[in-house]
C-alpha cells in the first residue's frame, strides 16, 4: 500500500506558463523525492505597462511518502 501527499506550490517565469511549471517541479525535486504528479491549480500573470511580465502558477504536487 501506498500513500500519497499533496503540496501546493506557487511558481513564476518571465517567458511562459509552461517554463513556470517546468521551473517549479524542477525546484520541488530538489527536496521532495518521489514525486509523482502535479496538476495546475490557477495560472495569473502580471502586468507592468499593459505588457506582461510575469507568468505564475500554483500547482499542486503530488508525491508517495516513504
Amino acid at each position: 500500500m501506498s500513500v500519497a501527499k499533496v503540496i501546493e506550490i506557487t511558481s513564476s517565469s518571465d517567458q511562459s506558463f509552461e517554463d513556470a511549471i517546468v521551473k517549479g517541479i524542477a525546484k520541488a525535486s530538489e527536496s521532495v523525492r518521489d514525486i509523482r504528479g502535479a496538476w495546475v491549480n490557477e495560472q495569473m500573470v502580471r502586468v507592468e505597462s499593459g505588457e506582461i511580465v510575469e507568468y505564475r502558477t500554483d500547482l499542486k504536487v503530488t508525491f508517495v511518502l516513504e
